[in-house]
């Protein structure tokens, strides 16, 4: 669905100086510095993946994304999605995906919300029958019948984003770009937004893209990551895997019936010691979860336990910090 080889893009800056003889220099004077937003990046993304498009502010992330849809012209390398150049085939690649960026609304402020989508049916030249069996489909997914009718003014945050995904996706696309849809949004309407999402990849297979600063998104949704820091992939594969690659650490806390052990097994770390509990950590590689918990309850009742992976921000900061030393 996406290829991408070697995709670049440069920018021209002003540069500017400071001070008063800065200022006249400015003025009488037209410097420049090349910024290099995208560096080399490769990738290829197959139809139907669910893919999680992350890095810091800065990464080249959002320049990426344009370029894939067809907003800026690469100034190198090759971009190709669904067979068509994103720029030179703009009018038919546009029509064949859908898009959600951030807060940027393509629903009209002041009008119902059913409005809007009678609007971008024409905007798509989407057929009525087709059109009303998507909006039917996607309005008892979304849960927003009841909001057809409503100005998008007096919509929530959560109403309106689910209203976004909507329209994004009136016309079937095959592709969706999003771009932080969960931002700002509370535990409620994030599940609910993650359940469509998920919902959406798995029965009709749309490829998703997927770009967010809340990487409990990427750990829900997306079998895949592609990390990107200083316009370069950094890493490009599992969730699972890059938790091998960064740390085996997991995390086990036990509560017991009574007192717990007193002593551990080599290679395990006490961290927290209560009355009834032991929160412990360990290498996975070195000590399966399961004989250490059969360790610990030949030697005292268990009550409940809990096992925790490295949580996925850790790793992340970890790939950063790797990535800015090398």
């Amino acid at each position: 669905m996406i290829e991408v080889e070697k995709l670049e893009k440069t920018f021209r800056v002003a540069r500017h100086h400071r001070g008063l003889l800065g200022s006249i220099r400015n003025l009488v004077e037209t410097e420049s510095d090349v910024v290099r937003a995208v560096d080399g990046v490769t990738f290829h993304i197959a139809e139907g993946e669910f893919v999680g498009f992350i890095g810091p502010n800065g990464a080249g992330k959002s320049t990426t994304i344009k370029m894939l849809t067809g907003v800026l012209e690469p100034s190198g390398g090759r971009a190709r999605v669904g067979g068509l150049d994103p720029r030179g085939d703009r009018i038919e690649h546009t029509a064949r995906l859908g898009a959600v960026f951030g807060q940027r609304t393509q629903l009209w402020w002041d009008l119902p919300v059913v409005e809007s989508y009678t609007l971008l049916r024409h905007v798509y030249r989407t057929p009525e029958a087709a059109w009303t069996d998507q909006l039917a489909r996607l309005s008892e997914l979304l849960g927003i019948g009841p909001l057809l009718d409503v100005p998008v003014r007096k919509l929530s945050l959560g109403q309106r984003m689910r209203c976004e995904l909507g329209a994004a996706l009136l016309h079937a696309p095959r592709l969706l770009f999003l771009d932080e849809p969960t931002i700002g949004l509370d535990i409620v309407a994030k599940e609910a937004i993650r359940e469509f999402l998920a919902t959406e990849n798995r029965e009709r297979r749309t490829t998703i893209l997927l770009t967010t600063h809340d990487l409990s998104d990427i750990e829900r949704l997306c079998p895949r990551m592609i990390l990107i820091d200083h316009g370069r992939v950094v890493y490009d594969g599992s969730v699972e895997a890059v938790r091998r690659q960064v740390t085996a650490e997991r995390r086990l806390t036990v509560d017991f019936e009574s007192d717990p052990p007193l002593e551990l097994p080599d290679g395990v770390q006490l961290e927290e010691r209560g009355r009834a509990r032991l929160v412990l950590r360990f290498d996975r590689e070195r000590i399966p979860a399961a004989r250490l918990i059969a360790w610990l309850a030949e030697r005292a009742p268990i009550a409940d336990l809990s096992l925790e992976e490295t949580p996925i921000e850790r790793i992340v900061a970890e790939l950063y910090r790797r990535s800015a030393s090398s």
